[in-house]
């Protein structure tokens, strides 16, 4: 499975891209997309509250399971994707575009990885 190579990665399956004027975006892998299957339910941070890098923020919830979301930074939530909001299938169709679930303004960052070693965390036989 490849991950797009501009995008860091959390151990718990979050990615994150380079902080724009400040504000990063924050959405799941397709693996776990994948691990999760159809999803059914989000529950996202609010536009104002503070996430915690490390900390749960939210919850996905698929035919499968419950999930919880985890912040990969430290910040304060300036949007959530609201076509996920409509349409929750957007995070299993195209996790890394479409299906991105908040931004938020980067005050820190917890232990980030890399594409290359995500996919070792992933696929540890590759």
């Amino acid at each position: 499975m490849s991950n797009p190579t501009h995008l860091q990665y959390t151990k718990e399956h979050e990615w994150l891209t380079a902080a724009e004027d400040g504000v990063s975006t924050v959405g799941i892998t397709k693996h776990a997309a994948d691990a999760l299957g159809d999803i059914v339910y989000v529950q996202l941070p609010e536009v104002g509250d503070t996430v915690t890098a490390g900390e749960t923020c939210g919850e996905l919830e698929s035919t499968k399971s419950v999930s919880d979301l985890y912040s990969p930074v430290t910040g304060e939530v300036v949007e959530v994707n609201e076509a996920v909001a409509d349409d929750n299938s957007l995070v299993n169709s195209d996790p890394f575009e479409a299906g991105w679930l908040f931004k938020v303004r980067v005050e820190s960052t917890d232990e980030l990885l890399s594409a290359a070693e995500y996919d070792a965390l992933t696929n540890p036989s590759a």
